[in-house]
């Protein structure tokens, strides 16, 4: 389902039930990304929270290839925050630099405030990656925790959090339990 369209790039709702779409996100998330992700983590992240998961497609050139992928979730906090998760972020290279990744956290955002009304949004990425730091920390993310030896390859990783909302200030000592 198309959601929108940015410098001619359709950016869609992943579609739980396409075999073709779950395949190419495997696909390209192994290429691209150096931590070796499980299937099952796919599955998890795409079954459960598919209305935070966003494919990008450029159909002027490929109306079936997927360029770009987002996979998120929502879940409570300690039981007192609402936190986003962004777990996967991944853009063909032939096609960074043109502000897809920015379009697809945004968009990602933009469904966890509508549908969940989040606290914060968590993820962590390699203190190397000096591309995804200079993304996330221009849309606000701020590193909150260096976590030694967190990847498979041995490097570390920086935890970034966006708040929301003012709570996502306070301690978590100070806070009311979530509302079931």
């Amino acid at each position: 389902m198309l959601v929108t369209q940015i410098d001619g790039l359709s950016y869609l709702k992943f579609d739980p039930s396409s075999k073709d779409q779950f395949t190419q996100i495997s696909e390209i998330i192994a290429q691209h990304l150096l931590e070796p992700y499980s299937i099952y983590v796919y599955w998890y992240f795409l079954n459960k929270w598919p209305q935070y998961c966003f494919i990008v497609k450029d159909e002027l050139v490929d109306q079936d290839k997927i360029i770009g992928v987002i996979i998120s979730k929502c879940e409570p906090h300690n039981n007192v925050r609402i936190r986003g998760y962004i777990g996967m972020l991944v853009i063909d290279p032939t096609y960074r630099n043109r502000k897809i990744a920015s379009n697809l956290v945004n968009l990602s955002i933009e469904k966890m405030i509508e549908y969940d009304n989040i606290d914060e949004i968590m993820l962590e990425t390699e203190v190397i990656n000096l591309g995804a730091l200079k993304l996330y920390e221009s849309l606000g993310f701020m590193r909150t925790k260096r976590l030694y030896r967190y990847y498979l390859n041995t490097h570390d990783a920086f935890r970034l959090i966006l708040p929301i909302l003012d709570k996502s200030g306070c301690r978590l000592a100070f806070l009311s339990p979530l509302s079931v």
